[in-house]
């Protein structure tokens, strides 16, 4: 793997982490804690590839822990591997049959526990390609409808627990449809690979994300970014399309390419949830359409 997997070890005992700790940190990032409570903590603020898994503990056990991992969206796709001193057949089907991926006994092999380590993170890095793959959008090569919504979901739920701001931005080529039926439609689709790709290029953030919500139309999700930096980045946006100066002859507003856009945010005070904030955003686009096109208004 190009770069280090994230690795948590969740066991009660402190020899088992410092023993695992020691098998694994030569090639994975190791976090310890030695709770299961921490540990359903330690994933809500850190993303971790892998988790090793005591089931005997204080407080939750791993199989409860292993149940809420499944329930939350934002880790229910983590590769849990069980690590425990019951040599029943029956704990062993009892984890796998809860989601767990392997089920380790103790005492463990420190090379069976690399090996074993190492193959799901193996997995999951092809899971993880396949699930890109799916989520990208053919013609643009940008993230699609599927991955925005669930990177919204995502981000929605760290901003109702973190109380940070949370920005949408939707954005429509103007009079698109009048490029089409006088350029054409290859010249159509080169025209939005041009503007998604110069949309992402504006990206500056690593959790700034930008994707194709449909047709000619594309969105911004902008994670704890209040309403006047959005509507600052919404200005590059513009200025960017604007900058790529592709001749729109049947444009009734310019005689180039140009996005009207329309922005929600949380701190609007009536915003319930996430699909409240695309529809607050589509208010403001279609506004921004009313008003001229080729502008931005935020809701």
């Amino acid at each position: 793997m190009s770069k280090k997997a994230k690795v948590l070890i969740v066991d009660d005992d402190p020899i088992n982490r410092l023993v695992l700790e020691k098998t694994l940190n030569v090639e994975h990032d190791v976090f310890l804690v030695e709770s299961g409570e921490k540990a359903l903590i330690f994933v809500e603020t850190m993303q971790v590839d892998l988790i090793i898994l005591d089931v005997v503990m204080p407080g939750l056990n791993g199989y409860e822990v292993l149940v809420k991992l499944k329930e939350n969206p934002i880790t229910h796709a983590i590769p849990v591997i069980f690590i425990s001193a019951n040599h029943s057949h029956e704990d062993e089907s009892k984890g796998l049959e809860l989601g767990a991926m392997d089920y380790i006994t103790k005492p463990f092999s420190v090379s069976i526990v690399r090996v074993r380590v190492r193959n799901q993170l193996l997995i999951k890095q092809k899971n993880d390609l396949l699930e890109m793959l799916a989520s990208i959008d053919g013609l643009t090569e940008i993230p699609n409808r599927r991955y925005l919504d669930e990177n919204l979901s995502r981000e929605w739920q760290k901003s109702k627990r973190s109380g940070l701001p949370l920005s949408v931005i939707l954005m429509d080529i103007d009079h698109f449809k009048r490029y089409n039926d006088y350029y054409g439609h290859r010249a159509g689709d080169d025209c939005l690979k041009k503007v998604a790709h110069a949309l992402v290029g504006q990206c500056e953030r690593g959790n700034d994300f930008i994707a194709r919500y449909g047709g000619e139309e594309f969105a911004a999700v902008l994670p704890e970014i209040g309403k006047l930096e959005a509507v600052a980045f919404a200005s590059k946006l513009r200025k960017a399309v604007n900058s790529l100066n592709i001749e729109h002859t049947g444009s009734i507003n310019a005689n180039h390419i140009t996005i009207s856009i329309g922005i929600a945010t949380t701190e609007s005070g009536k915003i319930g949830a996430e699909q409240t904030l695309l529809e607050e955003a589509d208010i403001g686009l279609y506004a921004a359409k009313d008003a001229g096109r080729d502008r931005i208004v935020a809701r």
